[in-house]
């Protein structure tokens, strides 16, 4: 009964009572969340036009370049082969997301 007195004292006393997220990554995940959701509009409209036999899985990374401003890059994958590249420059405080051309 100690044991479990103690170990339940221990984590009230590690565990911050008011966990949140990282203010550090706002940023990034706030341009995550923009693109993903144009990402989706742009795969439906891409389905109803065409039919795709591969299962094209993508994967998104962020990079924060200052206080409103990010960059995304999706990367869509099959398997482990690599299908397609795009980046996007996001404004978190303008909500604005553009895509870059190579």
């Amino acid at each position: 009964m100690k044991k479990l007195i103690t170990i339940i004292i221990f984590q009230v006393l590690l565990v911050p009572f008011d966990v949140t997220a990282n203010e550090n990554f706002s940023v990034e995940i706030e341009a995550l969340t923009l693109v993903m959701k144009q990402y989706e509009k742009d795969i439906e409209v891409e389905n109803e036009t065409k039919i795709e036999l591969n299962n094209k899985k993508p994967s998104f990374m962020a990079l924060k370049q200052d206080e409103c401003n990010a960059t995304v890059k999706v990367t869509e994958k099959t398997g482990l082969e690599i299908v397609g590249t795009e980046s996007f420059d996001v404004n978190v405080c303008k909500k604005e997301v553009n895509k870059v051309i190579n």
